[in-house]
């Protein structure tokens, strides 16, 4: 009922948010300010890791630390679902977990190392529980998939991320690196903080769908839930605190077993869903082909994420980061990509459209092998800027811009349509999971990035750098070369 009224809502004279439901607004500023703290932080982390005034950690640390912190950040959507599709109801978890988020800048703030990673842990598990969530919320203000006005809303809706990752840098870069790194991330806190407070106020625009529960625990499972929970927990606790009362603990005690289990849990869930018997043949296929999928796109994120961490580092140590004269601070680096990605979307999705009429658009295959090439010529273009460095010299700042927008135009090319591709080819029985799944080929990529840094691998070196360009190259070639089986395998997806 509540959804036929978002759907006459327009007709009504009830207010619209450019011709959706209000609800969209609501949803659309608490995505914004969410995603502004976020990336406000995210854009500080790696440079306040190695600056002599924040923890003076060297840059294969810093590197790790970070790579652990995004995959966290999609390992923790699964979870993150569970608890609004069994515990609490999207509505109460998207709340629960913006408080839980803005809790975790304040702690931030505070000037000690502790903190520091509580507070990293704080923001990683709020932002697993607001990903999954609020998408879901966005979804119930239209009347079924069919509502012609819901690809318009999620489009509007994915503005608002960009738009606060495009303001995060220029504003909590600015301060952290400017004035002082811990009010930088109070700034994160007070983004969030607002983002709560506006979301709160207006949750009457919002389809009642989201305060339900849709399949809640009963009392056993409940029980058995809290049990198991409390196991692994008194587990985890008594042999860290072990670690620590032998002297033996150090801060890859905890990035180690993290980054491992970023790699096996994906596994884990490929081959739970690929070993499903109650999974038709059609189902079958499809998960295999799948994989070719995902493994590429742990590839492709593997080396996009690096942006935030290997570029801001080298930038910070070996970049000329000025324009005409006019220097600027190494954070706003990570607002190329969001300005690039609200002027280019626009233009592929005509783009597409325009070769879809002629018969001529690129298949699924096609547009996924050329992000990762495209991606792997990135990292090519970056071994310029490093021969420059290694002679002496200061690189541009262009070669860095240039480097993020040939990863932005790869994003466009890959990840709307790995998106597209995971709903279509999800089994029946695992649709509602497969989108966590998808997530889960950020957290490998990460975790990949992570576990080379603690290995001691420079990611900075022209020799690794030109590796994983090879790497993603290859596997878009591969990718491309094999079309044939993987489209069968596909069945009648395209």
């Amino acid at each position: 009922m509540a959804s036929s009224l978002t759907k006459d809502s327009a007709s009504s004279g009830e207010k619209t948010f450019f011709g959706h439901p209000r609800g969209l607004a609501t949803l659309f500023m608490t995505e914004m300010w969410e995603r502004f703290s976020y990336y406000g932080m995210r854009a500080l982390l790696p440079l306040y890791l190695i600056a002599p005034g924040g923890l003076d950690m060297n840059p294969a640390t810093a590197t790790a630390i970070y790579s652990v912190y995004v995959s966290l950040v999609y390992l923790l959507a699964m979870p993150g679902g569970w608890f609004g599709d069994r515990v609490w109801g999207p509505r109460k978890t998207v709340a629960i977990a913006g408080g839980v988020i803005m809790l975790g800048h304040l702690t931030l703030a505070l000037p000690a190392e502790g903190t520091f990673f509580a507070g990293l842990g704080l923001v990683a598990i709020g932002s697993g529980l607001l990903k999954s969530n609020i998408s879901t919320m966005v979804g119930h203000l239209y009347d079924g998939p069919e509502d012609p006005r819901r690809d318009g809303g999620f489009t509007i809706f994915y503005m608002g991320i960009n738009m606060g990752a495009f303001a995060a840098p220029l504003v909590i870069g600015t301060v952290g690196e400017s004035v002082n790194w811990h009010l930088g991330f109070a700034l994160a806190a007070l983004g969030m903080g607002l983002g709560v407070l506006q979301f709160l106020l207006g949750t009457r625009h919002l389809n009642e769908r989201s305060l339900i529960v849709p399949k809640p625990l009963s009392k056993d499972e409940r029980a058995s839930t809290l049990r198991k929970s409390m196991i692994w927990l008194g587990i985890a606790a008594v042999f860290y605190i072990g670690t620590v009362v032998t002297g033996v603990y150090t801060l890859n005690w905890l990035l180690v077993p993290i980054t491992i289990a970023g790699l096996v849990i994906p596994v884990m869930v490929l081959t739970r869903i690929k070993r499903d018997k109650e999974l038709s043949e059609a189902e079958q296929s499809k998960m295999s082909g799948y994989i070719w999928f995902f493994v590429a796109a742990a590839i492709f994120w593997m080396i996009y994420d690096q942006g935030g961490s290997t570029l801001a580092i080298f930038a910070e140590s070996s970049a000329d980061n000025s324009v005409f004269g006019w220097d600027f601070p190494v954070s706003w680096y990570q607002s190329v990509n969001p300005v690039l990605i609200m002027a280019l979307a626009p233009v592929f999705a005509t783009f597409w459209l325009a070769l879809n009429r002629r018969g001529k658009e690129p298949s699924t295959i096609v547009k996924f092998s050329s992000g990762l090439v495209l991606v792997g010529a990135s990292f090519f273009v970056f071994l310029m800027p490093l021969t420059i460095a290694g002679d002496g010299h200061k690189a541009a700042a262009m070669w860095l811009v240039a480097i993020y927008f040939i990863q932005t135009v790869a994003e466009l090319t890959l990840s709307p349509v790995g998106l597209s591709v995971t709903t279509k080819m999800a089994p029946a029985k695992y649709a509602s999971q497969m989108m966590g799944v998808w997530f889960l080929a950020v957290t490998a990529g990460d975790c990949t990035t992570g576990l080379l840094s603690l290995a001691g691998v420079g990611l900075n070196g022209t020799g690794v750098v030109a590796m994983e360009a090879t790497l993603a190259v290859a596997a878009g070639i591969a990718i491309f070369m094999y079309r044939g089986k993987v489209k069968q395998l596909m069945g009648d997806v395209r």
